[in-house]
C-alpha cells in the first residue's frame, strides 16, 4: 500500500538568514577573481596639495622631445618612405593597419585618416583577426603592421596566416633588427634615439613618430590623387568643413510661407506682425510679379519711429524701404552669404534671394547660417 504522508513525516528545512554582507562579501570575491588582485585605491599614490610642476622641469621635457622628434626627422630614410607611400598608392585593394597597444592606437588612427581622404582604409585587430576577422583579406590588400619592437608577438603569430591569404605585408619599426622586418615583404624604419620616459620605457616618442610619419604619409597620398576640396568635402558632411563646401544658399533659405513679404503701399503700421512674426527682423517689399522692391528692417522701423513720431502711421513701407540692398543667388555656396553680410559698409542680418530676373525665391538669415553649423 503507498505510504502515506503525514505532518510528522515532512521535513521542513529552513535556509539561514540571508545575510547582505556575506553577499557583499562574496561578490568582492568574484571581482578580485575575475580582475586579478588590484591595490585597494587607499594604497596608490596621491599628490599632496603642495606637489608643483617645476616650469623648467617642463621646459626641458618639451626641448628634449623637440631633440628625439629632430632625430627622427633627420635620420629618417627617405628612400625607404617613398617606396611605402608609392606602394600605399598603388594598392589595388584595400589598406589595412594593425598594431597592438598604443602602436595599435596610431595604427587606427592612421587608416581612418585614410578613409577620410577617400582610401579604402581599415584597422583590423591582430586577436580578432585570428579568430575569424582575418577572413576579410584577399590576395590585393596591403597589411600595414605597427610595432616600436618588431618583436610583438600577437603580429608575429598574425603574419603567416596573413600570408596564406595572399596579402602584402609591410612592418613599420623603430628597431634596427626585429623579427617582423625579416618576414614581411617590406619594412620602413622609423628612427628613435630613445623614450622621453625617464626609464626610457613608456611609448610617449616612439608612438609621436609614428603618427607623423603615418599623418605625412596621408597627406603625400592626397596630394598624388588630386583630392580636391569638394570630395574632401563629401567625406565630412556633418562637419564644418564640410557643410562649408557643400551647403549653397538654397539648401538654407527660408521659402514661400515663412517670406515676410508686403507692398509698397501698405502702411507700416499694418505690417507690424508680419515684421515681428517670421523670426527674420526685416519685411521684403514686392511687386505683383514677386520682384524685389526693397526691404524695410525692425531697426529702419525704430529709426522712423524716432524721426517721424505719430507720423509714423500715415507712412507706408515703399516710402521707407531700402531700394538697394544686399542680395545673393540661391546657388550661391552658404559660406559667401555669410562673408557678404559681414562685408563692408556695415554687417547685416539678412540676405534675399533673387533669381536673374530679380523675383524674390527667399530669404537667408545670419541665424539661420550659424543653426546650419557653418
Amino acid at each position: 500500500a503507498p505510504r502515506r504522508i503525514t505532518e510528522s513525516t515532512v521535513q521542513i528545512i529552513i535556509p539561514p538568514p540571508f545575510s547582505l554582507l556575506s553577499l557583499e562579501n562574496r561578490h568582492r570575491r568574484e571581482r578580485n577573481r575575475t580582475m586579478g588582485s588590484l591595490p585597494p585605491p587607499s594604497n596608490l599614490p596621491i599628490a599632496t596639495k603642495q606637489a608643483l610642476i617645476d616650469p623648467n622641469d617642463l621646459l626641458n621635457l618639451f626641448k628634449s622631445q623637440q631633440k628625439y622628434l629632430n632625430y627622427f626627422f633627420q635620420n629618417l630614410d627617405l628612400s625607404q618612405t617613398l617606396t611605402f607611400t608609392q606602394t600605399l598608392l598603388n594598392a589595388k585593394g584595400t589598406i589595412f593597419f594593425s598594431g597592438v597597444g598604443k602602436s595599435g592606437f596610431v595604427a587606427q588612427k592612421i587608416s581612418q585618416t585614410l578613409v577620410s581622404l577617400g582610401i579604402r582604409s581599415r584597422f583590423l585587430s591582430p586577436v580578432d583577426a585570428l579568430h575569424g576577422d582575418i577572413g576579410i583579406l584577399s590576395n590585393s590588400d596591403l597589411l600595414v603592421l605597427f610595432s616600436k619592437s618588431g618583436n610583438t608577438e600577437e603580429l608575429l603569430r598574425l603574419v603567416p596566416c596573413a600570408k596564406a591569404k595572399g596579402a602584402y605585408l609591410i612592418s613599420v619599426t623603430s628597431s634596427e633588427s626585429n623579427a617582423l622586418m625579416g618576414v614581411c615583404d617590406l619594412n620602413v624604419h622609423l628612427p628613435l634615439e630613445r623614450e622621453l620616459c625617464p626609464f626610457d620605457l613608456a611609448p610617449v616618442t616612439s608612438t609621436a613618430i609614428q603618427m607623423v610619419f603615418g599623418d605625412t604619409v596621408a597627406i603625400a597620398l592626397m596630394g598624388a590623387r588630386n583630392l580636391t576640396r569638394d570630395e574632401y568635402a563629401a567625406n565630412h558632411p556633418a562637419g564644418r568643413i564640410g557643410k562649408s563646401l557643400i551647403f549653397k544658399v538654397k539648401d538654407v533659405m527660408k521659402k514661400t510661407e515663412e517670406l515676410p513679404v508686403c507692398r509698397e503701399g501698405d502702411l507700416i503700421m499694418d505690417q507690424l506682425v508680419e515684421l515681428t512674426s517670421k523670426g527674420c527682423g526685416c519685411l521684403l517689399v514686392i511687386d505683383d510679379e514677386y520682384h524685389l522692391m526693397g526691404t524695410f528692417t525692425d531697426g529702419d522701423l525704430r529709426r522712423t519711429l524716432k524721426a517721424s513720431g505719430e507720423g509714423i502711421f500715415k507712412l507706408s513701407v515703399g516710402e521707407m524701404c531700402n531700394r538697394n540692398p544686399r542680395t545673393i543667388g540661391p546657388n550661391a555656396m552658404a559660406v559667401e552669404a555669410m562673408q557678404k553680410m559681414e562685408s563692408p559698409p556695415s554687417p547685416v542680418q539678412f540676405l534675399p534671394v533673387i533669381d536673374h530676373q530679380n523675383i524674390l525665391i527667399g530669404i537667408v538669415t545670419l541665424h539661420g547660417l550659424v543653426s546650419a553649423g557653418l
